[in-house]
Parts: C-alpha cells; structure tokens; sequence
C-alpha cells in the first residue's frame, strides 16, 4: 500500500497557494463554460452576429474552431496507429470474434432502447402539433444514403482523406481537406491484420507503429490540457451566434430532444451500469470529462482521443479492445444523433406537416435508427441521419429547414449522450467477457482523468493491451 507525502514549500515562499479542486480538469471546464457563457453574451449584446461578429465575437470563434481543430488533427494517426497495435495484440486475445460480435450487439440494444424513448416522447409530447410557423423552409443540403454509405467503405487513397476546393468571387480558390473515419477505421484493421499474417517479419513495423502511438498520445495530451481555453472559445461563439432566443416557436420540441437525451444519460445509462454490477457514480466520474469536452466542442470525432483515454484509465477497459471499440462507436454509436434526435425530429416533421404514421412506419423509424448511424460516418452526423429517416419514410426533406436554426443548440447535448454512450458499451462488454479491470474502474479519480506520466512514455507504448500498463501513477497505487 502506498503513502503519499506532501512536499514543503520552499522557506520564503508562503503565498496563497488554490485549493486542490480547483486544479481539477472538471472544475476546470466548468469554469470555461462559466466564462464562455458570460463572454458569448457580452459579444452578442455589443452587436456580434454570425455573418459580422465583432473584435470579441471573432477572438471566440477562432479561439473555438482552432482548439476543435487541433483534436481533429490527432484524430487521424491515433485511430490508424492505435488499431492496428490493438489487432497486434490479439495474438494473445483467445476471444476477440466475441468481443467484436458483443460490441456490435449492445450498440444495437441501446440504441433501440433509445430510439424507442425518442418514439414514445414524439407520440407523447406532439412536438410538431401548433408551433405556430406557418413559412415553410427548404433544405438542399447532403442527404444520407445507404448506396454511398456502402460504395464510401471503400478507401480512395491510403490516409482516407478528400479535398474539397471552392471559388470566391475575387478568385480565390480554397481548398479545405477532409477524412473518412470510418474508411480509415477499413485502412487500420485490414493493415493490422496484414501484420499478423506476415509475422515475425512484421515485429519492426509493430514496434515503430507502438513508438509512434506513444507519440501521438503524448501529443494529445497537450491537446487536452489546454481544453478548458478551447470551451470558453466553443461555448462563448455558440452563445454570440445563437443565444437561447432562436428557440422561439421549436421550445416544444427542444424540450422533448432534451429529455430524450437527459433519460438515456441519467436513467438508461445508469441502470445498465448497475445491472452489470458496476457504480453508476465512478461510471460518471470516470466518463465526465470526456462528456462536457463533447457538449462544448459538439464533435464526437474531436472527443475521440479523451473517449478513448478516459475509457482506458478510468474506466478500467483494457487498451487492446478499447483502441478497437471506441474508435469504432465514435462512427457508429451515436444514440444522442442517430437515435433520439431522427426519431422525434421524424414524428415532428410529420405532424407539422399533418401527416399521420402507422405502426409500420414507427417500425421503419427504429431500424433506420439501429442500423442507420454508420451511414452517416464522417459527415454532418444528424442533420444526414435525419435526412436519410425522412428519404426512409417518405415525408418531406423540407422539414429539415425548420430545425436547422436550432441545430447548434440541441447538438451539444446530442454530442455528449453520443459520447457517454461511446464508452459506456465497451466497459459494459469488458465487465462481461471478464477482462473489465475493476480495480481501475473503483480507484478514486483525484479529480483528473489521467496524469501527465512521463515514466509511461519514456518506456514506450504497451504491448500486451492492458490498461493497468497506462493507468495513472495514484491509480496504480490505489490497487497496491
């Protein structure tokens, strides 16, 4: 068992030192949010607007798109480098067929368990029924599609990137890149599998891919220090832009998106937990950061890399499955956009226009939702997802024009029930298959996800897919 000892302040040097609460990353975000939401109304109350924001509105917003840009960037090199050292080690993994199959199978029970509260609220609180809007607004944005969901499987090059260039007036040209998670996701698993039938002549190639994971991790942890900057940029702009007032005449329907959402998170969630005989408040105080970093940046691929850390470390999932699972659900678990939000927004299009479903088309509402998500992999989640739900059902895409003003709003809340869940099934999985480290999953959490461990990183990447082997220095002392 561990002791810890205080170190003494230097003689001389006796200032007011902050509480050790306040150094917390949790407190730490909520400040950020508290200060974004005080900033983000200031700038819109001085005359800051989307299309012409001022000094403050414009620091905001770049402050907030560098930051989600940053983790965006690490995105990519984590998801390749850590699958495929994840499929490596499954040469000591008797089960990973199982795993696979069990991940798959409890990303389609909660996302039915889902998509059937978005019906009954739909049916419930008739969210479509009087708002009072009588213009009706047009959508000619992307459409979802199950013909390109499976022609997109296939890579176009190597790193599964795109370009995109666009023409201004003055002639200009910009050109803006993008990438396919899940097409890297293909790339990463068919290399790794590559790597296991070659050999012994693959071990250099594993080791150089493990340095560069360790690298890359690093990297990201930098990225995620500096996230509180990030959310006081992510929230202030989306205050400026938006505000509360766009919810206008949709207040019916913003509600019944947020209880949706507040019931998988707070009441669904946590019965699962403890129905696998695990504590629903070290579920929460581990997955937490990774959820407001979710609800402020509203990217569930920019969340990834703290998904995917606190997962490991507090969680108590071993890395080998973990690198594979959540990568995996940050493209196709996404109970927040693919379950909840098409399933009302279906029945809300519907009644606004006084369309009246069958029981056929509730059914048809629930499969798009359970199988539907992946078809929305590496584009505009659920504005697509809805999308392909109304192509589903046959009602008009128009409706989309109508929700579009509050987007924004309701997408925070969407990215972190997306991301909670993200988590959520492979520590389920892992409780089940018997590899969930619960020594890890009941250590205290110190009010961090995970440490700054130099030791960890000097030695190199594990091998063995473990999570004890990258667990914080106080966590490992808590097990002794």
């Amino acid at each position: 068992m561990s002791t810890q000892t205080s170190t003494p302040s230097p003689a001389g040097k006796t200032g007011f030192q902050l509480p050790k609460w306040a150094g917390s990353f949790g407190f730490q975000i909520i400040a950020a949010l508290i200060v974004g939401l005080a900033l983000g109304l200031l700038a819109k109350y001085t005359g800051s607007t989307k299309t012409n924001p001022n000094g403050l509105g414009a620091t905001l917003q770049t402050i907030g798109s560098s930051y989600v840009s940053l983790l965006q960037t690490a995105v990519v090199p984590l998801i390749f480098t850590a699958v495929v050292s994840s499929i490596s080690n499954l040469r000591q993994v008797s089960n990973a067929a199982r795993l696979a199959w069990n991940t798959l199978l409890w990303f389609a029970i909660t996302s039915l368990i889902a998509v059937l509260i978005g019906i009954g609220l739909g049916v419930l609180l008739q969210p479509g029924a009087n708002t009072g809007i009588t213009e009706e607004a047009k959508y000619s944005g992307k459409s979802g599609d199950w013909w390109s969901f499976l022609i997109g499987l296939f890579p176009k090059n190597f790193l599964g990137l795109g370009a995109s260039s666009t023409v201004a007036e003055s002639g200009a040209v910009t050109t803006s890149v993008s990438f396919n998670v899940l097409q890297i996701l293909v790339i990463a698993i068919a290399v790794g599998v590559a790597a296991l039938k070659v050999g012994k002549a693959a071990e250099p190639f594993l080791n150089l891919n493990a340095s560069a994971l360790a690298v890359i991790q690093k990297v990201l942890w930098w990225i995620i220090r500096i996230a509180p900057l990030g959310t006081v940029g992510l929230i202030g702009n989306a205050v400026a832009v938006y505000g509360w007032d766009t919810i206008g005449s949709l207040g019916k329907f913003t509600v019944a998106i947020y209880v949706g959402l507040a019931l998988v998170l707070f009441v669904v969630y946590p019965i699962l937990v403890r129905t696998h005989g695990l504590s629903v408040k070290q579920y929460f105080s581990g997955v937490w950061p990774a959820v407001q970093l979710a609800f402020v940046s509203r990217s569930s691929v920019g969340t990834l890399p703290l998904t995917q850390r606190v997962t490991e470390r507090s969680l108590g999932v071993p890395r080998g499955y973990a690198s594979f699972a959540v990568p995996l659900g940050a493209t196709t678990k996404m109970d927040g956009c693919a379950a909840i939000y098409p399933a009302i927004s279906a029945i809300f299009v519907a009644q606004f226009f006084g369309i009246q479903l069958d029981f056929s088309q509730y059914l048809l509402i629930a499969l798009v939702s359970v199988l539907g998500s992946a078809a929305t992999a590496g584009t505009t989640g659920a504005v697509v997802m809805l999308t392909l739900t109304l192509s589903t059902l046959g009602l008009p895409l128009a409706g989309v024009g109508l929700l579009l003003a509050i987007d924004p709003i309701l997408d925070m809340g969407r990215t972190a029930v997306n991301v909670a869940g993200q988590a959520l099934v492979p520590t389920i999985v892992a409780k089940r298959q018997g590899i969930l480290d619960e020594g890890l999953y009941n250590a205290p959490r110190n009010g961090t996800p995970f440490v700054d461990d130099d030791d960890a990183a000097g030695s190199g990447a594990a091998t063995d897919g473990t999570a004890a082997d990258t667990a914080p220095r106080e966590l490992q002392d808590a097990k002794a």
